[in-house]
């Protein structure tokens, strides 16, 4: 029998619990203490299970019978009413705009001890490329809009960059949707939708003679002595561009001749020892009382706690007359692999020196330890060379 109004004002407590019913599951909970609760039951999936659908006289009786009605609509589409308020508990706890989950995924990136520079650019991508949609709910968000966002930036003519930031923006929709608060990835509907990638080798001088004149150019810059500086150690240490740049003077070991570059710092997350050659330590040496108390190596002309530009090392390249298309701050690593491959040292040495990742994990750490010997070997024979180069150029130039 249906409850009635007078029915529940009626109820009294007992010594125990006990239940009044509306009829289609609903019924009506007198707790001891004189309170009235809201219970649903149900069967879902073979199995009974009871929800509550608040208190009395806080949800009315026609709020419980409406709440009941809703309850069975989802039972008729297959829908488990507990699992789907739950569900809805937790979307209304989060914020939903893509902004916010951004956010949340660029802390996810700095708690799993990301790059600096990998915090960095997702940061770029996240904030200033996708600003138009940060505001967004992120379950409203649609492909094509996405796509209008993605298409501006390759038609100015950054296919890569429109690329990286799909694949960001995709990893943020999964985020989304493994906390409830979006159903789909759209960014997966934009498989084809981007022009392919057109891949660019990053010019380098590969002829012994040219990298003699270029050495010998290089002596005779008149800018910045530290940007000469690091230049030079630059090609010395078959390293990285950023990595030089943000050298930092506890990283070096002059009594053992090495520089550690620590994990966070290196493209394979993985710390890197680079064995230094005499030149490498002349060059280190003479630059080391120019930034005391500052933990920069190679710091920037305008201030001495910030790095060299990421162009710093290509504007000098430009200033002594070489094109983006003849030699690049990049290519010196591609230049000492050329020339130390044609030489005949050993390949792996060769890869190890410039920090390439072993797919084989074993193999890997076992390379590690054994070649460290001959990597201090092969880097000193590369500044011996370097060195010889410069000086049959800086002859012939005499003669």
């Amino acid at each position: 029998m249906a409850l009635s109004q007078l029915a529940i004002n009626k109820a009294k407590p007992k010594d125990k619990p006990y239940m009044l019913s509306d009829g289609g599951g609903l019924h009506l909970q007198i707790d001891t203490s004189g309170s009235k609760l809201w219970r649903m039951r149900f069967r879902f999936g073979g199995k009974a299970n009871m929800m509550s659908l608040g208190s009395y006289p806080a949800v009315s009786l026609k709020d419980a019978r409406d709440k009941r009605d809703e309850l069975k609509k989802q039972l008729a589409a297959g829908i488990n009413p507990s699992l789907r308020k739950k569900l809805d508990r937790i979307n209304a706890a989060s914020p939903n705009t893509f902004g916010a989950i951004a956010d949340e995924y660029i802390a996810n990136l700095k708690a799993n001890d990301a790059a600096t520079i990998t915090i960095s650019k997702n940061r770029w991508f996240l904030e200033d490329l996708a600003a138009p949609i940060r505001n967004r709910p992120v379950n409203e968000i649609l492909p094509a809009e996405l796509l209008d966002i993605l298409k501006k930036i390759e038609g100015s003519g950054r296919r890569d960059t429109a690329h990286r930031l799909r694949s960001v923006m995709g990893s943020v929709f999964r985020l989304a949707v493994a906390t409830l608060r979006a159903t789909n990835d759209p960014t997966y509907a934009l498989r084809g939708a981007l022009l392919k990638v057109k891949v660019k080798h990053r010019a380098a001088i590969t002829d012994e003679r040219e990298l003699g004149r270029l050495l010998v150019a290089l002596d005779g810059y008149d800018g910045w002595p530290i940007l000469q500086s690091a230049f030079q150690f630059l090609i010395l240490t078959m390293s990285r561009p950023g990595d030089v740049r943000h050298m930092k003077r506890n990283e070096v070991d002059f009594e053992k001749r090495l520089w550690r570059i620590p994990a966070e710092r290196m493209k394979m997350r993985r710390a890197h020892n680079v064995p230094l050659s005499r030149q490498s330590l002349e060059i280190l040496k003479s630059v080391w009382p120019l930034n005391e108390g500052h933990e920069l190596v190679f710091p920037s002309l305008r201030a001495h706690k910030k790095p060299l530009s990421e162009n710093a090392f290509n504007s000098v390249l430009r200033g002594m007359g070489y094109r983006k298309d003849q030699a690049t701050s990049h290519g010196f690593r591609s230049t000492a692999s050329t020339i130390l491959n044609e030489r005949g040292y050993s390949p792996n040495v060769i890869e190890a020196a410039l920090a390439h990742q072993d797919e084989n994990e074993i193999r890997r750490i076992y390379n590690r330890a054994l070649y460290l010997p001959e990597r201090k070997k092969l880097m000193q024979d590369w500044a011996d060379l370097l060195e010889d180069f410069r000086k049959q150029q800086s002859i012939s130039r005499a003669a």
